[in-house]
């Protein structure tokens, strides 16, 4: 055992103090050094492939560019042009349209799924599985195999309610139900990852929470409404904002199944965007959207954290 003698102990307390505040030790330093040569090559990546394109896309929002001639500074021109555009507004109210049947869709078969597979059942983690499963398949392949499901003639769907004396509708080719299909489509797409997120929150849940319920006389369904939904809040907000920026940014399903048709019914932003910027070759003007999109995604953002988000802080 090391004894400290109290001159000792003054001295190196002297030395401490003689220290300059602002000065790091040696080794403190190093290990900054290390830190940032660690994150330097992701840091430099994110910097060439996300910071500058984005910055980029910004100054061409206020540029005239169509490929094959330098940008061409206009100002505020795209964006004047944006509020006189009827493509726009058209694509802007699909997106919405999806938004709403995708989001409160996902979030409420999600949260059904995981209810029904947070449970001690034989083959259980099938289950999961095959829930799952659409989350990591490509979006090109599943838009390929709901194009065979809701094909009029020979699709899977039309077969399944002509079974039961229903005439089924020409899905993709109807201006009234193309969208509703599209939906349909991303929910299912969507659905295995609410389920992996409230299933995560529902096992965090501490089970002597039920059963001290279960000794007061509540019933199953009170435990549900009293205990698992306020206690999912968390999980429920971030799958919230999380889906509705998802579903703002729909692309590959619309591109494969209905290239935005019948009659731009299925027309979204991010399909106009792309329309314009790389048919038209307009990139100025697809660039405009594209801000426009960015400010659309982030107001959504912030009115969700404002409303929702103090909520779940308390949680």
């Amino acid at each position: 055992m090391t004894v400290v003698l109290p001159v000792e102990a003054a001295t190196a307390s002297g030395q401490a103090q003689a220290r300059p505040a602002g000065r790091r030790s040696p080794l403190v330093a190093e290990q900054r050094r290390t830190g940032l040569l660690f994150v330097a090559p992701a840091l430099l990546l994110f910097v060439i492939f996300s910071v500058l394109p984005v910055a980029y896309a910004f100054y061409l929002a206020f540029t005239d560019y169509r490929v094959l001639a330098p940008p061409h500074w206009i100002g505020v021109s795209n964006f004047v042009a944006l509020t006189r555009d009827p493509r726009f507004w058209a694509a802007l109210r699909n997106t919405a349209y999806y938004a709403l049947g995708y989001v409160p869709g996902s979030m409420a078969l999600g949260l059904i799924a995981a209810v029904l597979l947070n449970r001690d059942l034989r083959g259980v983690a099938v289950y999961r599985t095959a829930v799952y499963l659409p989350v990591v398949t490509s979006i090109i392949v599943a838009s390929i195999i709901w194009l065979w499901i809701y094909n009029p003639q020979v699709g899977l769907l039309n077969w399944a309610l002509s079974l039961v004396g229903v005439q089924g509708a020409a899905w993709l080719y109807s201006t009234t139900w193309a969208m509703p299909a599209i939906i349909i489509m991303g929910v299912w797409k969507n659905l295995g990852y609410v389920m992996i997120i409230y299933l995560a929150a529902l096992q965090g849940i501490p089970v002597h929470l039920y059963e001290a319920a279960a000794v007061d006389g509540a019933t199953s369904r009170d435990s549900f409404f009293k205990i698992t939904l306020p206690l999912l809040k968390p999980a429920t907000f971030f799958i919230f904002v999380i889906s509705c920026i998802s579903s703002f940014q729909v692309f590959g399903a619309v591109y494969v199944m209905t290239k935005g048709g019948p009659v731009d019914a299925t027309t979204t932003l991010v399909y106009e965007i792309y329309m314009n910027s790389f048919q038209s070759l307009k990139m100025g003007y697809g660039a405009a959207e594209s801000i426009a999109l960015f400010a659309a995604i982030f107001i959504l953002s912030m009115v969700n954290f404002r409303l929702l988000g103090q909520e779940t802080e308390y949680v």
